[in-house]
């Protein structure tokens, strides 16, 4: 690989800048007046789009030409720091990049007939781009700091994105109204759902934050590509004082919460308020896979810095660190699918799905790790390969279901798939669409998402933890009936709850949403059928990726294991479909069986985590912040009361008694004198 460093910085830069420069156009013609709708359409996407071909340039220079690209400004923004603003595009970068910057493109121009002529289509527009800029800052970034830029710019805009429709009408609510686990709603309004979202971040963000000013202190550096190649001498010092697994930890908090894995998931669950394209770019594009990209971007330089510190115990902090967050992932999958098993939400099913997935991504990457006991480098790799074949099959088969999903809702006027049926029957091609993304989703051959699992899979079989391994499986098979479920549900059998009136709307969307996700279906196939190809280009970008010292696998590997479980999803798939078709009751075993009836109602009621987040966290911190709030008013009373008033009535008392004497103030002062005298006496 060759290093190519360009002066002109700009020009790589404008991957970034180019969204950031829409969202700051956008501002100002909205501060001048100008409210014309087809203005901000065309601004957003076309600033989107110059940052999605810039980025394929890039990408092609990375995988063909095998340069990885560094171009930054010739003096610092911050010389305290030595911080340049700049981009460090090698194979991770360029590929995220990309993956970024074109769905974000597809999703804006499916935003264009969405968002028509609603009350906030300004705003939207200029938070989309803004979103996208800030992602792709942190995605390419040479630096923690830019990258804390970018990375706190998807919080942001993910709130007021979230919160969209702050109105709070019920129709935009996540959750079925009325409902409530151990004495909490668990239905939720856009407004309630933003704050969630940026609250449940910040809790990881702090962690990230302490975990950058630790690394200046450690590295003495902000810059990326310096931290990895000190990494050896900074990890060995914080192993010596048993400290580095839980640095680590801290570090990686960030990343946790935002990629929603265990316990921190529940803000991506009620972040379906918001409207649909914005469920599309953070569950496909942005926010939840910044997370992500920080695993793929840090754990290979955790993997080489343990070995480099050539000590055991770096060795074995890593180790237990990386265990520590391949158990967070696994634990993520598994609930996450048995909660999208019961759910009856259209978005909430793949909200869930999301989750599910992230996990598997962090669990990919994660299992690679445990291999630094081993010195096992291309281990490491074809995990990393597995981490990112998984984001891209989700991405796009992920960014297809969500806007299916957006324009099922409208035309149903509803968000439960109970008020949902027989769409195929007026929407053959968004039926096409949900069947290639869904099959994707269930990992069917030989769709993108087929390799991608088998990839995952793999690498967790191979490290031995049977555990890991068994969990994975499983959500496998809870993950292919769900996704038969809803597009059965949705698109063959009839609607649960029949709304003669709703069948007049049922047509065909508008080409500008219909040709985004038909685009992403065919994709998913596409991928997958020319995994060749595919897997030829990752496996590249990867082995031209900071921190990876051998060339990774992507070939998948067909034994006995992969038939099986293949197989047996095929036929999980195809039972559930049946069942559905022939209307079979589900619900009615609920009435039967009153453990049945407890099982559902835990899964549905997202195994009470929810509730057990308020009663155990929020709460008693409420409770402390209240009794805080006590304390700091008795002393806030005490210095502006209670001294001021003593000193007024002694003040009064002393001028009663001396009455302006001399003789009297005279004898206080000798008296006091000779106390202090005598007390410096005796002290000494």
């Amino acid at each position: 690989m060759v290093v190519t460093i360009y002066s002109n910085w700009y020009e790589w830069n404008s991957i970034w800048l180019s969204p950031f420069l829409g969202a700051a156009i956008l501002a100002l013609t909205w501060l001048f007046g100008v409210r014309n709708e087809k203005l901000y359409n065309i601004i957003s996407v076309l600033s989107i789009l110059v940052s999605a071909i810039v980025s394929s340039f890039a990408l092609y220079d990375v995988l063909i030409k095998h340069e990885i690209i560094i171009a930054e400004t010739s003096t610092y923004w911050v010389s305290l720091l030595k911080i340049k603003v700049g981009v460090y595009l090698d194979g991770l970068g360029a590929i995220m990049a990309t993956i970024v910057s074109w769905l974000s493109f597809l999703i804006a121009v499916y935003s264009i007939d969405y968002m028509k002529n609603d009350w906030g289509v300004q705003r939207y527009f200029f938070f989309i781009s803004f979103f996208v800029g800030s992602m792709l800052l942190l995605v390419t970034a040479s630096n923690l700091i830019l990258m804390f830029i970018g990375w706190e710019g998807t919080g942001l805009a993910s709130y007021a994105l979230i919160g969209h429709w702050y109105s709070d009408e019920e129709q935009y609510w996540v959750g079925a109204p009325k409902r409530k686990a151990l004495g909490l709603p668990m239905y939720f309004e856009p407004s309630t759902s933003g704050i969630r979202a940026i609250l449940f971040t910040r809790v990881g963000d702090v962690g990230f934050l302490v975990g950058i000013t630790s690394l200046f202190f450690l590295a003495s550096s902000m810059s990326i590509p310096t931290i990895a190649s000190t990494a050896g001498t900074w990890m060995s010092l914080l192993a010596s004082k048993g400290m580095l697994t839980a640095f680590l930890l801290i570090f990686t908090l960030g990343a946790l919460a935002k990629s929603a894995q265990f316990p921190f998931h529940e803000w991506l669950v009620t972040a379906m308020t918001g409207p649909t394209p914005v469920s599309a770019l953070i569950h496909a594009a942005t926010m939840v896979k910044a997370g992500v990209y920080y695993i793929l971007r840090f754990a290979p330089i955790f993997f080489v810095g343990a070995i480099a510190a050539a000590s055991a115990a770096a060795i074995s902090e890593t180790h237990q660190y990386f265990y520590i967050v391949a158990g967070l992932a696994v634990t993520t999958v598994f609930i996450m699918a048995t909660m999208a098993i019961v759910s009856n939400e259209f978005k909430l099913i793949l909200a869930y799905s999301t989750a599910e997935y992230l996990g598997y991504m962090i669990l990919a990457v994660a299992v690679g790790g445990l291999f630094v006991t081993t010195h096992n480098f291309s281990a490491m790799a074809d995990a990393e390969l597995a981490g990112i074949a998984m984001l891209l099959a989700h991405a796009v088969f992920k960014a297809a279901l969500f806007l299916i999903a957006g324009y099922a809702l409208h035309v149903a006027d509803s968000r439960f798939i109970d008020n949902m049926g027989n769409y195929s029957k007026y929407m053959k091609v968004t039926a096409v669409s949900m069947w290639l993304a869904g099959l994707s989703l269930a990992a069917i051959p030989p769709f993108s998402g087929f390799f991608a699992k088998e990839l995952v899979l793999e690498n967790v079989s191979k490290t031995g933890y049977l555990g890991l391994y068994i969990f994975a499986v499983l959500a496998v098979f809870f993950t292919a009936a769900y996704i038969s479920r809803l597009i059965i549900r949705v698109f063959h059998a009839p609607p649960y709850i029949e709304n003669k009136e709703a069948e007049h709307h049922l047509r065909e969307a508008p080409i500008l949403m219909l040709g985004p996700y038909s685009v992403l279906a065919i994709a998913a196939l596409v991928l997958g059928a020319l995994w060749f190809w595919t897997g030829k280009g990752l496996e590249i970008g990867i082995f031209e990726t900071l921190g990876i010292q051998a060339s990774p696998i992507y070939n998948v590997a067909i034994d006995a294991s992969t038939i099986i479980i293949t197989s047996l999803i095929v036929v999980d798939f195809v039972i559930i479909a049946l069942l559905y078709l022939r209307r079979y009751n589900f619900m009615g075993l609920l009435d039967k069986s009153s453990t049945l009836r407890a099982i559902h109602g835990f899964l549905y009621d997202r195994w009470f985590i929810n509730s057990a987040i308020y009663y155990l966290v929020l709460y008693p911190f409420a409770g402390l912040s209240w009794l805080l709030g006590v304390i700091n008013s008795a002393i806030d009373s005490f210095y502006h009361f209670v001294l001021p008033k003593t000193g007024e009535l002694l003040s009064k008392s002393l001028r009663s008694f001396f009455r302006g004497r001399t003789d009297y103030l005279i004898a206080m002062y000798i008296i006091m004198a000779s106390i202090i005298m005598l007390i410096i006496y005796f002290g000494w």
